[in-house]
């Protein structure tokens, strides 16, 4: 009896888990701004998309950022976001760039206008009904920084 007790419950647990993976979909309004104490940030929105027709509560974003193949940041929020079913949701992002890694021909093509690669590697995490699931995030994509 209780064996079926555990999988039923262990059941009622896997059917609340999204049947989709949430996916990011751009990184957009992407900029260079300098924090407070000079250090270079690097700003933008990024847009996801739900999928599932449950709809969810964002908890964390754990993404590190490539710039032309070099670790430039990494960033780890700790959120409260609630994911709509069924569309497209919005998180800002602000990391610190990391001079040492990128180096200066990097930061100063972003000066110039250069494009560059940057590539977002990481994870989100989510909860449905309670439970937290991790999602992988890898986006790439050529960018021109605003600056």
């Amino acid at each position: 009896m209780k064996n079926i007790i555990l999988f039923s419950v262990f059941m009622i647990m896997i059917s609340c888990l999204p049947k989709e993976e949430i996916v990011l979909k751009d990184i957009q309004n992407i900029e260079m701004k300098t924090a407070a104490n000079g250090d270079p940030l690097l700003s933008g929105n990024a847009i996801f998309h739900n999928p599932n027709k449950t709809k969810m509560m964002l908890r964390q974003i754990n993404i590190e950022i490539f710039v032309d193949g070099k670790k430039a940041a990494h960033s780890d929020q700790k959120l409260d976001a609630n994911i709509p079913a069924r569309n497209d949701f919005t998180v800002p992002l602000e990391v610190k760039l990391n001079l040492q890694e990128i180096g200066l021909n990097t930061l100063f093509g972003f000066l110039t206008g250069k494009k560059h690669e940057v590539r977002f590697l990481g994870s989100v995490r989510v909860k449905v009904h309670g439970v937290v699931v991790k999602i992988p995030v890898d986006y790439k994509s050529n960018l021109k920084l605003n600056i």
